[in-house]
């Protein structure tokens, strides 16, 4: 099988198993997640060594993990931590759509290309497409991502439950991606495609030799409930499907490798691999390669986000504000503590927004610039409103940060608030300057709504709530500057209320730096103690373990750069309510979701939108992240922990590999709790604990919904609900909100049956002037008769417009500047080459929006955009002998174009093994991380060659260093643990010849490897030359 660039991940076996999916069952297993994941990396990777090209920079990753990934792609341009959660956690949002689909469309035949459902399965792949287009140009990041988990697990459905491969087609099928083009020789319902399999399970050669013959396209039927069929049509086969006992018997899928299908199964495959790597490159093509990181979430950790009061009296916090961001602009330019976003939301009273997202530092200084104190009056404001929109406009896990003087006059909304917080994991801090109890003009006081609601919402994100003057507000916002960095992790959070004298204990590893600690609370004292049993007290400005800030009712202590690994205590003591934070930066970090478990033909898991189901236990998916990738960490055991309470409830652990873990938790703490991780670090031997700061309880309410397409402006959407209940039944009161206040027209409520469920039906009607590509947050809430219990569900939805320009921009080169570049690289830089070409989007295109080149280092220049025929001129030195034009127009369509100038090195590079360290790998690969080899190697191009422009491993997981690829022999070194006894070097020269170079080693319990008799290895393997010829066709 095609195993996949990060190795097997938890998610393919939990989400992508089973009747309908590339299955893990066999020898080498194939899923939707190791399929999609080795393409998205494999994407990821091309578009960093593009970027770092026409930067003038190496692109060398020292490892195949996305965290070495990440730092190769991110680490070069500034100095720091670089952090791969954000990435992490997007490939997980992308992953984890196969649960969703193959719960949620079980029996949808367009959702898997199943029953010949050829035209409706690519109106899902095209409509989406052009969703997550129109989503990445409104940089809405992750309703582009879900949507794209479930596209591609449509599009690769094709190849594994059609005929494609049976009918000898080695490469994709463009028309599936291209509405403009149309679906050719489809088998007609009346005619028979297979034949009978006598054993009723899988035979090879089912399908008809006529249908095979001509080249006709049919796919298995697939029966849920039913076992009708068209006469004589294939089924998918297996003891799901019911049609497969309905002659003809047996099935065609591919979706797992049996004895009959091996080939078959390694073709669907090795296609569906390549059809997602192109319909990433459309996507690619439309976002450009920025944004496109960017959707991927490869960028910054640190997002900036700012929720200001303006109302009459707020003056002073503004210009603190604006203060605060000008200096995190100013001292961290250049660093990976810089924000890679900056989000502003503003609120009054009544209005409040709009919500300004930049990623331009500039811009976000002239917007909070721009802001001015003025209105208001006394009335409390719509503080809830502007923080619901920085919820559904920001990143997920970012901090937020509101500055206001007046309680909520929106306090209906905290239910909403707190879903939301739930949903994105965002932390949310509150500066209050006021006293909590402004009075309107009649003098009454707004009813429900004090600070301590801002108190309530800080506490379960896992946020501050600071109370403090406004003369001394500069102060406190130091705890802005502490977590506008990258990398910052929590070590742990817990509340009292009331207070009480306790003792909490937490570890510090190496890999922490600048750690703080926050302590909000009055009439408190504190006692911090070192492993080396060292103290320093609350009113200790400058001690022995750091310093001590105090401001309103925030501590905040910085710890000592020489800090002590290992156990650290904190005895407080206050009878008054207090919280305890500690935080550092560090790269080692884990990620979760709550899951549950579906049954049907293709039983897994899914993601929980709401709270997780009261009496049953609890499972989550745990992503851990290490500084060298997930094998530099080891992961102890992950508890559910009550951030109010002492309760800590162990979890089972089941190690799926790739740092990937199933945690069930059979008994659930009361109340609200948080996840606790603790772990060692295997580069530094020290133990290690994390903890997530969002609060999370369970339910026994649960409220579901689905959303299968996109919004269309002008026209109403309909969304069916479930509700149901294990509690008493009765009458369950249901409201919605959404974050763009479209008008909705929602029940009031619904009759539940005790232990049973019941479905409504909602409408949202979308403006005719909204434009495509904006994404809707939608709050779907139930609560229980008597508001004893209720939960929630957070959907978000995309408004398209209805594309009707499909055809991709046409790129013709004209003329290249006769010119034989020289094979010597050092002369690259004296000798030039031109290209010209003309574009066209057609009669009845929408016309071309942008031009770029995605590959090559020159000056690309061309005529007005809005012209028939555009004219573009690339010039380049011979230093950059290839590029690749792009043209987007105005539909998203991406049309490319391709050209390599000639080259006279046709030689790939060269590799020779040095030296191997002497080391028996143990027989038992229990006892393989305790024992490393190395591997030594030269690697050249040679006198006359291009010279080396990357070197990677494609085998093995360890570490791969080297020297300047510019030199003209460079030397490589891999270690590795006894874990990987094989490594393959890949190095591609400028004229992009391959050289690869395969070791093995081998254990001491058997015969030596082949490798291990040569002392001398040189590796000249497969080139792959770019020709000369002229490479104009439009991809």
């Amino acid at each position: 099988m095609m195993s996949p660039v990060l190795g097997m991940s938890f998610l393919a076996l939990v989400l992508s198993g089973g009747a309908w999916a590339f299955a893990p069952i066999g020898g080498g297993a194939s899923t939707h997640v190791s399929i999609t994941e080795k393409a998205v990396l494999q994407k990821v990777t091309e578009v960093c060594r593009a970027i770092a090209e026409s930067e003038g920079r190496d692109f060398t990753p020292t490892g195949n993990s996305a965290e070495e990934l990440v730092q190769a792609c991110l680490g070069p341009k500034a100095t720091g931590e670089v952090s791969a959660a954000k990435f992490k956690s997007a490939l997980n949002e992308i992953y984890i759509q196969n649960g969703q689909v193959d719960r949620d469309f079980v029996n949808s035949p367009a959702h898997h290309f199943n029953s010949e459902a050829f035209a409706l399965g690519r109106r899902l792949i095209t409509d989406g497409v052009a969703s997550i287009k129109a989503n990445i140009q409104k940089e809405n990041f992750l309703a582009a991502r879900e949507t794209l988990g479930r596209v591609l697990h449509t599009l690769q459905d094709f190849y594994s439950h059609s005929n494609w491969v049976d009918l000898g087609y080695t490469e994709p099928y463009a028309n599936l991606i291209r509405p403009d083009l149309p679906l050719e020789n489809l088998a007609d319902v009346k005619t028979p495609t297979c034949s009978d399999c006598a054993n009723g399970g899988f035979c090879s050669n089912s399908i008809l030799p006529n249908i095979l013959n001509e080249k006709k396209l049919t796919s298995g039927y697939m029966g849920i409930l039913s076992s009708a069929k068209p006469k004589g049509k294939c089924s998918h086969g297996g003891a799901a499907d019911l049609t497969s006992s309905k002659a003809p018997r047996g099935g065609i899928s591919k979706d797992e490798r049996r004895s009959d299908n091996v080939a078959l199964h390694t073709a669907a495959v090795t296609v569906a691999t390549t059809a997602t790597l192109q319909l990433l490159d459309d996507i690619r093509g439309a976002a450009g390669d920025n944004n496109y990181l960017r959707f991927m979430g490869v960028a910054r950790s640190s997002v900036v986000v700012f929720v200001i009061d303006t109302t009459g009296s707020m003056s002073d916090d503004i210009l603190e504000a604006k203060r605060v961001v000008y200096e995190i602009i100013d001292s961290k330019k250049g660093t990976q503590d810089e924000p890679s976003q900056y989000i502003l939301v503003p609120f009054n009273d009544p209005e409040f927004g709009p919500l300004i997202k930049t990623t331009n530092p500039d811009v976000m200084k002239a917007e909070i610039a721009n802001l001015t104190a003025n209105g208001g009056g006394d009335l409390p404001e719509m503080c809830l409103s502007g923080l619901q929109l920085a919820l559904t406009g920001a990143p997920a896990s970012s901090h937020i940060y509101v500055f206001t003087d007046a309680v909520a006059k929106d306090i209906a909304l905290k239910d909403t608030i707190v879903a939301l917080i739930r949903s994105t994991k965002s932390a949310v801090s509150f500066f209050m300057t006021g006293d909590g109890a402004r009075r309107s003009r009649r003098g009454v006081e707004s009813r429900a709504a004090t600070f301590e609601n801002y108190k309530d919402l800080a506490l379960a994100s896992g946020g501050q709530a600071i109370g403090v003057t406004k003369e001394n507000l500069p102060q406190a916002t130091d705890i802005i500057i502490d977590s506008s960095t990258s990398a910052l992790v929590t070590v742990l959070q817990r509340a009292r209320n009331p207070g009480r004298a306790e003792t909490f204990s937490f570890l510090l590893d190496e890999s922490l730096n600048n750690i703080t600690i926050y302590i909000t609370g009055k009439s408190l004292t504190f006692t911090l103690k070192n492993p080396a049993g060292v103290t320093q007290k609350q009113n200790e400005a400058n001690g022995k373990l750091g310093t001590v800030q105090t401001v309103g009712n925030l501590y905040r202590v910085r710890l000592a750069t020489d800090k002590h690994t290992g156990l650290w205590e904190i005895s407080m003591n206050s009878n008054q309510p207090y919280t305890l934070k500690v935080t550092g930066q560090s790269t080692i970090a884990f990620i979760y979701d709550f899951v549950e478990t579906f049954e049907g033909p293709h039983p897994g898991y899914a993601l929980i939108s709401g709270r997780p189901k009261a009496g049953m236990p609890a499972m989550l998916l745990v992503s851990v992240l290490g500084r060298k990738g997930p094998a530099s960490v080891k992961v102890a055991n992950v508890a559910l922990v009550t951030v109010s309470g002492s309760e800590v409830v162990g979890g089972a652990l089941e190690d799926m590999g790739n740092g990937d873990f199933l945690v069930t938790v059979t008994k659930v703490p009361a109340g609200e709790f948080v996840v606790l991780l603790n772990g060692t670090d295997v580069v530094s031997s020290t133990v290690f604990q994390r903890q997530s700061t969002t609060q999370m309880s369970v339910s026994k309410v649960t409220i579901k919904a689905v959303v299968d397409r996109s919004m269309e402006p002008g026209k109403p959407f309909t969304l069916p609900f479930t509700v149901m209940t294990d509690a008493t039944g009765g009458s369950y009161k249901i409201s919605a909100r959404n974050d763009r206040e479209f008008k909705m027209n929602v029940p009031g409520s619904i009759a539940v049956t005790t232990g049973g469920n019941s479905t409504g039906e909602m409408t949202i009607t979308v403006p005719a002037n909204t434009p495509s590509g904006t994404d809707v947050t939608l709050t779907i809430e139930a609560v229980a008769p008597g508001a004893s219990d209720s939960n929630y569900a957070v959907l978000r939805l995309s408004v398209v417009t209805k594309v009707t320009d499909f055809t991709p921009p046409q790129c013709e080169v004209v003329s290249v500047s006769a010119v034989d570049c020289p094979a010597d690289p050092a002369a690259c830089s004296s000798a030039f080459w031109q290209l010209s070409a003309n574009l066209t989007d057609g009669v009845n295109g929408t016309g071309i929006a942008s031009l770029t080149n995605r590959q090559g280092v020159g000056n690309l220049t061309h005529t007005d955009l809005k012209q028939m025929v555009v004219a573009a001129a690339f010039n380049a030195s011979c230093c950059s002998l290839t590029v690749e034009l792009v043209a987007v127009d105005k539909a998203m369509n991406v049309g490319t174009c391709l050209y390599t100038t000639k080259v006279t090195d046709f030689t790939p590079p060269q590799c020779e093994v040095v030296s191997v360290s002497a080391v028996d790998c143990p027989a038992d690969p229990a006892a393989c991380s305790s024992a490393f080899w190395q591997l030594s190697a030269n690697l050249t191009d040679g006198v006359n060659g291009t010279g080396i422009a990357s070197l990677t491993h494609l085998q093995g997981v360890g570490s791969l260093t080297h020297t300047d690829l510019k030199q003209t022999f460079v030397a490589a070194a891999f270690n590795a643990s006894c874990c990987t006894l094989t490594v393959e070097l890949e190095a591609v020269d400028k004229a992009r010849n391959v050289g690869t170079c395969r070791f093995s080693i081998g254990r001491n319990a058997g015969p030596p490897s082949l490798a291990l008799s040569i002392p001398l290895l040189v590796c000249l393997l497969v080139s792959a030359l770019f020709t000369t010829s002229l490479r104009d066709l439009l991809i």
